[in-house]
């Protein structure tokens, strides 16, 4: 079973805000999800971004592999780098 890390969309129309799942590739978007791991509100005047570092990074050494967009809010979180560090050792 391939398993990704992407955004699931919720709010109303205009207004949209993200959690940051983990799912087989084969569901759909705002499908079936085996766990959340974070959020992201792209609309505040500062976008908002919370991930459980620990619940990510074990996804990431399972590997489960980040969507594009995933993969910049991982990097810009510091979440990338304390992977590949760990990946290294």
């Amino acid at each position: 079973m391939a398993v990704k890390i992407r955004m699931k969309r919720m709010g109303s129309k205009r207004k949209p805000y993200y959690r940051v799942v983990v799912a087989d590739s084969r569901s759909p978007r705002d499908g079936r999800i085996i766990e959340q791991i974070g959020t992201y509100n792209p609309l505040s005047e500062t976008p908002e971004v919370s991930i459980d570092e620990d619940k990510a990074l074990d996804w990431l050494s399972k590997g489960a592999k980040p969507s594009d967009t995933v993969r910049n809010l991982f990097s810009k979180e510091g979440i990338m780098t304390k992977f590949h560090e760990s990946k290294a050792k």
